[in-house]
């Protein structure tokens, strides 16, 4: 597809441009793009950076560019008035110190031509290299407004020289729905984690099963990211590590938008996510939930929502164990003032917008 330019003479009003990981198939980013264009200030027109194209263009109606191609989206944002990156951590190097130099580029090129940036609802880090730290040091004074998603980027954004403010996850900010899952399945949004190799996976697998049967309940496997978790139940039971009775309970339940997914939470009795996305939205749904941890903003998710939380980087209980203690949530949904404080703080995002129109 090619880059979104407006028709000569429409009159059309330069849109923002909106820099993240969408349309890559992952459920997470894509609620992240739906609170991004809610919170949006009416009348403001968006260019949304995204691999998959056609699916974000029908999904949201909105003007896309291929993400992927640096040359494509340095080309939109000379037509576009500001740049937002919108969610999730990108500032980080855990995915590639090349991941973060396409951001960097994309933000130098927006201030030398004099254009807004616009650091929204974002983690930072982790910065693992000093060469990363060296340089998002000397990008984060470039940005025109910053609002943090959790105080851990904050405290370490005041480390690298910047002070903004920080509040949740922007999803905290979708709507929430009425839970109707009580004696209902076991949804499990689980990925592949260099934490849990081969017979690693045993504990939880055989935790499950023992709750499943106990509880006599379905257990639903629910990929968050389309092309990196849809496999792997598959990938267990090759690995023979899938016992009989959790084999005969098990299905895998595709969901192609965040809607889907919620729908399938709030019928559940308990979600056991590893995603921080499948978590909150597990949340929003008014499902009970369970966390694990592999990475530090799951557990700093899990500990302002105050559920249970183990951490894929420490030894597992054994399975009797982690039943137990998945036992302790089931049927037992989040308190509603845990859920509603975290919607109020997305606030800080939404009036970051602001800076679009003031």
């Amino acid at each position: 597809m090619a880059s979104w330019q407006p028709p000569e003479g429409s009159g059309v009003s330069q849109p923002v441009l909106l820099c993240g990981y969408y349309g890559e198939h992952n459920l997470g980013d894509d609620a992240l793009l739906e609170a991004l264009l809610a919170q949006l200030p009416a009348g403001t027109s968006a260019v949304v950076t995204a691999f998959d194209q056609a699916e974000v263009e029908g999904r949201h109606r909105v003007a896309t560019v291929q993400r992927r191609s640096l040359k494509a989206v340095l080309a939109a944002l000379k037509r576009c008035r500001a740049l937002v990156l919108g969610g999730g951590s990108l500032l980080q190097d855990a995915t590639s110190f090349r991941s973060l130099l396409y951001y960097a580029a994309l933000i130098a090129a927006a201030r030398l031509q004099g254009k807004p940036v616009l650091l929204w609802a974002q983690g930072l880090g982790p910065l693992r290299r000093r060469r990363s730290r060296a340089l998002v040091r000397r990008l984060l004074p470039l940005a025109t407004g910053i609002s943090w998603r959790d105080p851990s980027s904050a405290r370490l954004a005041r480390q690298l020289g910047v002070e903004a403010p920080h509040g949740s996850d922007a999803v905290w900010s979708l709507p929430r729905q009425h839970w109707l899952g009580k004696g209902g399945p076991i949804v499990v949004c689980w990925r592949p984690t260099a934490h849990l190799q081969g017979q690693a996976w045993l504990p939880l697998l055989e935790a499950l099963e023992q709750l499943a049967e106990q509880q006599d309940r379905q257990v639903i496997w629910l990929p968050f990211h389309r092309d990196q978790d849809s496999s792997l139940l598959e990938q267990l039971r090759q690995q023979g590590l899938v016992g009989a009775a959790l084999e005969r309970r098990s299905r895998v339940v595709a969901a192609a938008t965040p809607s889907e997914a919620m729908a399938l939470f709030r019928s559940a009795g308990l979600v056991v996510a590893m995603r921080l996305h499948a978590l909150i939205l597990a949340a929003l749904s008014g499902s009970p939930v369970s966390a694990l941890s592999y990475d530090p903003k799951v557990q700093a998710c899990a500990t302002e929502l105050g559920c249970r939380c183990l951490d894929l980087a420490d030894s597992l209980p054994a399975p009797h164990a982690l039943a137990d203690l998945w036992l302790e949530s089931l049927d037992s949904p989040p308190a509603s003032s845990a859920l509603a404080a975290m919607a109020r703080a997305t606030a800080v995002h939404r009036e970051l917008l602001q800076r679009l129109v003031d």
